[in-house]
């Protein structure tokens, strides 16, 4: 009973030491007091993680920041100098890419070349070599990779799942292709995931319920539970798109079936009916701008898009009872959309599930899904970090344990 007992308190000692770690690496408590706040634990239990930290070099503490009584509060961030990971926000013909460092600020943002219909093997050797002249502007050694692709993840095995517009990546390892190219930590999951993860860092504890929808020539959503992206038992919470509604009638959708969301509200749906109705629009960002302009066939086209958005969302807000709906992707630009999304929420929840309920756009507008990436990626390293430093404390004191390099070579 005594071992049993003791690897309880090993568990709940990790699990608090993770949860740290995590709120420390978004930036959403920077003092012991705030981390006593937001885990709702007693100061000294945290200061004793804390401690534990600080033993390990995975947290550093330094300077002081104001305090509302008592004595100044000593800063706490991510141990080292390097304390950032690259991040890239892959679509279909470009990426996003860029530096985010521990308390999720974002530098040495750009946009780079990314054919997703070349393949895995072509693109990923591209991005690497990108991201490897990131690095070096940067300065420092980065902690880890994070990756937001267009489509399912295995977040497991950080493999992409049955993609609709991945032609060539289904089931490719794709987080194990950089860990042995880079020897580099690696984390990947799908875009909407991590543009709720994003978002959900630069908004208040308080809001720590929220779904987060990316529209834009697909359709996709992250929920967030607790602070916490859920994912669902196989990874597939969230996805909207696929929700049949009679609008959608017999139009076939990339999943196989007919009349799903994606068919009737995506930017890919929107360029579909104004190509019949003989308006000159190649791609998503050619709706935007004739929308923007305020052409009426647009304009029709995205406000009925945002209202049968609205009328999926419903359910889900319904179900859910969420405290905010946070609107993202290039069709989030357009007020139409958005004040059309927001009014059919109005008026198909039930009056207690939008009483207080926050329908806007995503503040971190196009960053989040690299935000999320970045953030992502800084909480997986730490938390194989921290596996790695108990599994080395329970090993037999006559072992030397194996630890992994931190040394990453990016050339």
């Amino acid at each position: 009973m005594s071992g049993i007992s003791a690897a309880r308190r090993e568990s709940t000692s990790s699990s608090l030491s993770a949860r740290v770690l995590e709120l420390i690496a978004g930036g959403s408590a920077t003092s012991r007091a705030e981390l006593a706040h937001q885990l709702g634990a007693a100061p000294s239990t945290v200061s004793l993680t804390v401690q534990q930290l600080l033993a390990q070099g995975l947290v550093a503490e330094e300077g002081t920041q104001a305090s509302t009584g008592g004595r100044p509060r000593r800063v706490l961030r991510l141990g080292g100098d390097d304390g950032f990971a690259l991040a890239a926000d892959l679509g279909g013909s470009h990426a996003r890419v860029g530096v985010v460092h521990s308390g999720g600020t974002l530098t040495d943002v750009e946009t780079v070349p990314f054919l997703m219909s070349e393949g895995p093997e072509v693109g990923l050797a591209r991005l690497a070599d990108q991201l490897a002249d990131i690095a070096a502007r940067a300065g420092g050694t980065p902690r880890a990779i994070g990756l937001s692709l267009p489509g399912p993840v295995d977040v497991a095995s950080g493999a992409v799942s049955l993609p609709s517009r991945m032609p060539g990546w289904n089931a490719f390892p794709v987080r194990e292709w950089f860990e042995d190219r880079l020897q580099i930590t690696t984390a990947v999951d799908n875009d909407a995931n991590l543009m709720a993860l994003g978002e959900q860092s630069v908004r208040p504890r308080s809001a720590s319920q929220s779904i987060t929808v990316k529209a834009g020539t697909a359709i996709g959503v992250g929920i967030v539970v607790d602070g916490h992206v859920y994912r669902g038992a196989t990874g597939a919470s969230g996805d909207i798109t696929h929700v049949r509604l009679p609008a959608g009638g017999d139009t076939p959708c990339s999943c196989g079936n007919t009349g799903c969301l994606e068919t009737v509200a995506s930017g890919a749906a929107l360029v579909r009916q104004l190509r019949e109705r003989g308006v000159d629009v190649s791609t998503t960002a050619d709706v935007v701008r004739l929308a923007s302009a305020a052409d009426p066939e647009a304009t029709r086209a995205v406000r009925r898009a945002g209202k049968l958005l609205g009328e999926v969302l419903s359910a889900n807000v319904n179900f859910f009872n969420p405290h905010a709906v946070y609107l993202g992707g290039i069709l989030s630009t357009l007020e139409p959309f958005v004040a059309a999304t927001r009014s059919q929420l109005y008026e198909s929840c039930h009056p207690l599930s939008t009483e207080h309920l926050i329908i806007e756009r995503a503040k971190t507008g196009a960053d989040a899904g690299l935000l999320g990436a970045g953030l992502f990626a800084l909480q997986r390293a730490f938390t194989t970090a921290l596996e790695s430093l108990s599994a080395a404390a329970s090993t037999s004191r006559n072992l030397s344990p194996a630890r992994k390099s931190s040394s990453f070579d990016l050339r």
